[in-house]
């Protein structure tokens, strides 16, 4: 807590030697605005692709298709064979037959939308909804293979293990993205901190000569660089949300609406000016001292 207060209040001696403006105070808050503003975009639209993906997932997970054969002659026959079998399996909670217009929007992609399916021998499909728990593929699809001849459960697996693996990607983008970020703003930081530390240099003379150390110098640049950029990342993640919450909300509107944070995930924004705040901390830091031996 003191070295909090410490760093807040400051020492208005050594602070002399920081200029309260110019081009590094400005170089700074703009920079800070900049990357919280980006950084929390980015973490927003990471985390709501992988949670759309995810739901994808989860939805593919608790549905499957039973394509029945294309036998105009037995597809009442084996289509109420189909339901009776589905209707006594365990684990299923529904099964329900797709229509045409259903069928006909499923091929609509490859063939148009003006294809016959009247007039073409269409195989008919069955949606098929599981419980929480599930039911046992394996002996399902053996028994539905026995009793329909050609019949063929699809539980979507070769659609679901790439959605998860994107939504994993796209985490992993996402954290990728804001340790970039973090690394430009310790950079720029840097050389803020470089820059105002040679402008002064006469003024650290000064200091030096009527006893100052360089520990008790490098704090006012610290302090001073590190509100700053606390500063620029409140008012970049302030605009950030603002942006978030004006963005379509709803479903159905689109795959990736109501992009932005839920849950837990509220913490990126909160805590992003305290991150930024530590990044300049240690990077205003190291700069001040290396470059106040330099100077010695």
């Amino acid at each position: 807590m003191k070295a909090l207060f410490e760093l807040i209040v400051g020492d208005p001696q050594a602070d002399r030697a920081v200029p309260r403006s110019g081009i590094t105070s400005r170089l700074t808050v703009f920079v800070a605005t900049t990357m919280a503003f980006l950084a929390v975009l980015a973490l927003a639209l990471s985390t709501t692709a992988g949670r759309v993906a995810d739901r994808w997932a989860d939805e593919l997970a608790q549905a499957a298709t039973l394509r029945l054969p294309a036998d105009p002659d037995q597809s009442e026959a084996l289509l109420r064979l189909a339901l009776q079998i589905l209707e006594t399996t365990p684990g299923v909670a529904s099964a329900r037959t797709l229509s045409n217009a259903e069928q006909q929007a499923l091929l609509e992609p490859w063939f148009g939308p003006d294809l016959p399916l009247e007039t073409l021998n269409v195989p008919q499909l069955v949606e098929v909804i599981a419980e929480d728990d599930g039911y046992d593929l394996a002996g399902l699809s053996a028994r539905l293979s026995a009793e329909i001849p050609g019949a063929v459960l699809d539980d979507h697996g070769a659609w679901r293990e790439p959605l998860i693996a994107a939504a994993g990607r796209i985490r992993l983008i996402g954290c990728a993205i804001a340790l970039m970020i973090g690394a430009t703003v310790a950079a720029m930081v840097t050389l803020a901190a470089q820059a105002s530390l040679s402008a002064n240099a006469q003024v650290i003379r000064v200091l030096r000569l009527v006893g100052a150390r360089d520990v008790y110098i490098a704090r006012a640049f610290v302090r001073r660089f590190t509100l700053r950029s606390a500063a620029g990342a409140m008012l970049g993640t302030i605009l950030a949300v603002l942006i978030l919450f004006v963005l379509p909300q709803g479903e159905g509107v689109g795959p990736f609406t109501n992009i932005g944070f839920t849950g837990t995930g509220w913490l990126w924004p909160v805590l992003m000016p305290v991150l930024i705040a530590c990044i300049a901390f240690f990077a205003t830091r190291a700069a001040a001292l290396r470059r106040l031996r330099e100077q010695t």
